[in-house]
């Protein structure tokens, strides 16, 4: 059982993750061209072999829909067109849209062209699926490949003992831009990408790969719409709380830098505390005008401008000679 894993740890109850959290992932997954659920527009944007397939105004028996999504049950449906975003599927009185990362088989390295091509591919084919949400004012049905992959009812279970507040392992499934998908076991939450550090991330895969086993904090949970937001960096302290204990203008420490900005470099003095290296406090040699002498990677010793942990800032700079 999975319960035999969970912990709850010593933190108070987190906040509730604002809509606007979920509507800015929705508008990259789900809806990565934001009418990717809209059959009509959805048709407009299809190849013309794809319009061999019309799709109907009304092919959605709702009460059958609600139904599978509650009894978590598994149904086959026919690919009947793609777009960017994902799959548009349809029969036994349902049409739905599977997004990318709900695929089993679709690999999260390609490039648009080999996408499309991937997504192409699943013309004609059928899949087996589970709704994961159904939303009849919206008039959107969103399934799941990889949710069938669990077998039926264990997902409404899972969605019972899962509260906020508590850890769990998990295994990751898929790593995006803006997040990490996380099987916990028969039901996949999500953690979003600032809540994978403290630090700054520039890519989720620097922290996670696809296979990683990871034990995960609940940040919220919505059984109505499928949707579990997880985060990593909760696990830790935030090593913001207590910066200004540990740092001071004018200190001199050693740093890692993460990341070569056009306006300067990200360094890291510790896990979770990455600070900013504007480029007018790079060193330079005579007559070069960027930050070209540095690289990922590199360490370097660097004096503290600034410190707000308020505002989880941090200034550095690399003359340290001058003052």
């Amino acid at each position: 059982m999975v319960s035999n894993h969970l912990s709850t740890l010593p933190q108070s109850e987190p906040p509730p993750i604002e809509e606007s959290w979920w509507q800015a992932i929705l508008s990259e997954d789900i809806h990565s061209d934001a009418r990717a659920i809209d059959p009509l527009l959805l048709e407009n944007e299809m190849n013309p072999s794809q319009k061999n397939h019309p799709i109907p105004q009304d092919g959605v028996d709702w009460n059958y829909a609600h139904s599978l999504l509650e009894e978590d049950q598994v149904i086959e449906l026919i690919v009947s067109g793609y777009n960017k975003g994902g799959l548009l599927v349809n029969g036994k009185g349902l049409q739905g849209f599977v997004p990318l990362s709900h695929l089993v088989d679709m690999p999260n390295n390609l490039t648009s062209e080999e996408q499309e091509q991937c997504l192409a591919a699943y013309q004609g084919h059928h899949l087996k699926l589970k709704v994961i949400e159904c939303d009849r004012h919206r008039g959107r049905v969103v399934l799941s490949e990889r949710a069938a992959q669990s077998e039926c009812g264990k997902r409404n279970a899972l969605f019972k003992q899962l509260t906020p507040g508590i850890c769990v392992p998990g295994l990751v499934t898929n790593v995006t831009e803006f997040g990490v998908f996380v099987d916990l076991g028969g039901v996949e939450g999500l953690i979003h990408v600032s809540e994978l550090s403290w630090g700054r991330v520039r890519h989720p895969c620097d922290v996670v790969r696809v296979g990683d086993k990871v034990n995960v904090y609940v940040i919220s949970i919505d059984p109505k719409r499928s949707r579990i937001a997880l985060s990593l960096k909760r696990l830790c302290k935030n090593p913001w709380e207590t910066v200004e204990e540990r740092y001071f203008p004018g200190q001199i420490t050693e740093a890692v830098i993460t990341s070569i900005v056009p306006f300067g470099a990200f360094a890291r003095v510790e896990d979770g505390l990455d600070g900013l290296i504007h480029i007018t406090e790079i060193e330079r040699k005579e007559g070069e005008t960027n930050p070209s002498n540095l690289f990922e990677g590199q360490k370097v010793l660097v004096k503290i401008l600034q410190v707000d942990g308020s505002k989880q800032r941090m200034g550095l700079s690399l003359n340290i000679n001058t003052e």
